[in-house]
């Protein structure tokens, strides 16, 4: 069914008041969500493929995901995840000092599970790093792998064992911070530990001249060093201010992650124009066109670092890869949403938009129409 955008906007407008009681959909009421997921999804990438045609030197790494730049600037940790033998994501830090409208354990950060004195997760497995010896000789041993969850510069001496650990076994390794609690001296232990990639989140603190500066000391120390921020207005905007401070700290890449949503984050973009993709990760429209456009740009001043799409289907094709990697079946993925049920009232502004229009409609098949009320 292409449902058309009036008859989407009634259905859901009742669709909320049902899930707001507390009642699930029955399964026909699904087929009309599902058909106005697929319409909003549609127009959607309609528009993404318009914004790509105005990146005339758009590069594609296997099909998996796209890039502007330099192909020896894009980053390692990202190839490995996408096209190696993906990536092994170790948490050790359940604490974070500062709180970011994005962030997927928004209003959580003070209740987060403690990973355990002395020890990390990797794979589900909980390890002392004296462990890392026997694991290796063991298992598989990962092409790359990530340290996440939540800011490590909070305990960042608690790292460099874990680091030499792997560096001595030749896996290439990168960290995620916010750049608040970076310096000088921490920066070049990281380094001498033999830490290979540090990714900041620059709009984590607005595009604070602290971490800029701290972005420029580790890029004198650090083999690779780029930023990774989810896409939003606020830090498209912070970045264009501060753009030549930026572009001029010896940066290699700039991954942009479309913002993607949960019940954690997204009271936080309350009235913004959603999507599903495929049926997976939930997004602001904003979100990847800003991306877009900013790749047009920097395709178009010919930057000299790699930016990379990092999308909904960047993060699509990452699991299908990882599924595979793992001997997974065909069609194995662990990729969908992370909501019991889609919300319906969240679709509303979109439908209510009128210059968010779908490409095409149709009336509804009989039992299906509103006056039907399907149950």
């Amino acid at each position: 069914m292409k449902i058309s955008k009036t008859d989407a906007q009634k259905w859901f407008e009742l669709f909320a008041q049902i899930q707001d009681s507390g009642e699930d959909l029955g399964i026909h009421q699904m087929e009309i969500v599902y058909s106005t997921m697929s319409q909003i999804e549609e127009r959607v990438e309609h528009d993404h493929e318009e914004l790509k045609a105005q990146i005339p030197h758009l590069r594609s790494l296997n099909g998996r995901t796209l890039y502007v730049g330099p192909d020896e600037l894009f980053p390692r940790g990202c190839r490995g995840c996408l096209t190696g033998t993906g990536l092994t994501a170790i948490r050790k830090t359940n604490r974070c000092n500062i709180q970011c409208p994005f962030c997927y354990n928004y209003g959580e950060l003070d209740c987060q599970e403690p990973i355990g004195e002395g020890l990390w997760e990797i794979g589900g497995g909980k390890y002392r790093v004296e462990d890392m010896d026997l694991l290796l000789s063991i298992q598989r041993k990962p092409g790359s792998i990530c340290y996440v969850y939540l800011e490590p510069f909070m305990e960042i001496e608690k790292y460099y064992p874990m680091i030499r650990k792997f560096h001595d076994a030749g896996i290439h390794q990168h960290m995620y911070t916010n750049g608040t609690l970076a310096n000088e001296k921490n920066l070049k232990e990281l380094a001498e530990a033999g830490l290979d990639e540090l990714r900041f989140n620059l709009g984590a603190t607005n595009c604070s001249d602290k971490v800029i500066e701290n972005i420029r000391l580790a890029a004198k120390c650090i083999p690779y060093v780029g930023i990774e921020t989810p896409m939003t207005p606020d830090f498209y905007a912070q970045f264009h201010q501060k753009k030549e401070a930026i572009l001029s700290t010896g940066l290699q890449f700039m991954n942009c992650a479309e913002l993607h949503l949960n019940e954690n984050n997204i009271g936080n973009y309350e009235g913004e124009n959603f999507y599903m993709s495929r049926l997976g990760y939930f997004s602001p429209v904003w979100s990847r066109n800003l991306t877009l456009t900013l790749m047009a740009e920097a395709d178009r001043e010919s930057w000299p670092i790699v930016v990379h799409d990092c999308s909904n289907r960047t993060k699509f094709a990452r699991d299908l890869h990882l599924r595979a990697m793992e001997n997974g079946w065909f069609g194995s993925t662990t990729y969908g949403r992370e909501f019991d049920q889609i919300p319906c009232y969240a679709f509303l502004p979109i439908l209510y938009d009128p210059d968010f229009t779908f490409l095409e409609e149709e009336e509804l098949p009989k039992g299906f129409r509103f006056e039907d009320i399907v149950l």
